[in-house]
C-alpha cells in the first residue's frame, strides 16, 4: 500500500497543471462597430484577433463580422480603464496577395504602431515541495505582435529587437538610440515601444 501510494505520487508530479484566465474573445465590451458599408452598430463587442472575427450583440441579436467586412471598432476596456481602437486593414500574406486583417492602433501618427494579440502555450518545470519533487505546469497567456505602419500603407512586422527597431526609423539613428538609453528602454515591452515611437515621430515633425 505504501509503495502504491509513493508510485502515484511521483506520477502526480509530472502531470501537467493548466493555468486558467480570461482571454479577449471571451470578454464582452461596450462599443461600436463600423462596416465597409458605412453601417454602424452600438452595444457589446467581443474581438478574436487570431481568428479575425468581431462579434456584436445589441437588443437579442448577435452579428459575426470578418475582417473583410469591418472598417473599424472601438471598444472601452473596463480593465485598462480606457477606449482602444482596432481597424482592419490590408496586410501582404505572400509576394502577391494582400488580405484584410484586424489592428488595434497603439499609437496614431506619420509613423503608425499597431499590435495583435495571439495566445501563446508556455510549460515550464518547477518545483513543488509539496509533491516533493518537480512538476510541469501550462498556462495560456496573451501574446503581442508589433507592426509599423507608414503613410503609403505599407505595413511591417516588427522582430522586438533592438537592432531591427533602428531599420524601423531609419531617420535620426543617434537621437533614438541616445533616448533608448537614457530613458532605459526595452524593445519588447509595450509602453517603451510606443514612447519609442512617439519620440521618433515627434523628430520627422520638428
Amino acid at each position: 500500500m505504501k509503495k502504491l501510494f509513493i508510485t502515484n505520487l511521483l506520477l502526480l508530479t509530472f502531470v501537467p497543471i493548466m493555468w486558467a484566465q480570461y482571454f479577449p474573445s471571451e470578454v464582452w465590451h461596450e462599443g461600436s462597430v463600423t462596416t465597409i458599408d458605412g453601417e454602424s452598430f452600438k452595444g457589446k463587442i467581443k474581438y478574436n484577433l487570431e481568428a479575425d472575427l468581431v462579434q456584436f450583440s445589441a437588443n437579442n441579436t448577435l452579428k459575426t463580422f470578418s475582417a473583410k467586412k469591418l472598417l473599424y471598432f472601438e471598444i472601452f476596456d473596463a480593465e485598462y480603464g480606457r477606449y482602444r481602437e482596432f481597424y482592419a486593414l490590408p496586410y501582404q500574406v505572400s509576394a502577391n496577395y494582400k488580405t484584410p486583417r484586424i489592428f488595434e492602433v497603439l499609437y496614431e501618427n506619420t509613423l503608425t504602431l499597431l499590435c495583435r494579440e495571439e495566445i501563446v502555450q508556455q510549460t515550464n518545470m518547477v518545483n513543488d515541495p509539496f509533491f516533493f519533487g518537480n512538476q510541469m505546469m501550462t498556462r495560456f497567456r496573451l501574446d503581442y505582435d508589433y507592426y509599423f505602419l507608414d503613410q503609403e500603407g505599407n505595413i511591417q512586422y516588427f522582430s522586438q529587437k533592438k537592432d531591427d527597431l533602428y531599420d524601423m526609423f531609419p531617420r535620426n539613428k543617434p537621437e533614438i538610440e541616445k533616448y533608448i538609453k537614457t530613458n532605459k528602454l526595452k524593445p519588447d515591452r509595450q509602453r517603451d515601444l510606443v514612447r519609442v515611437t512617439a519620440y521618433y515621430n515627434s523628430l520627422l515633425n520638428s
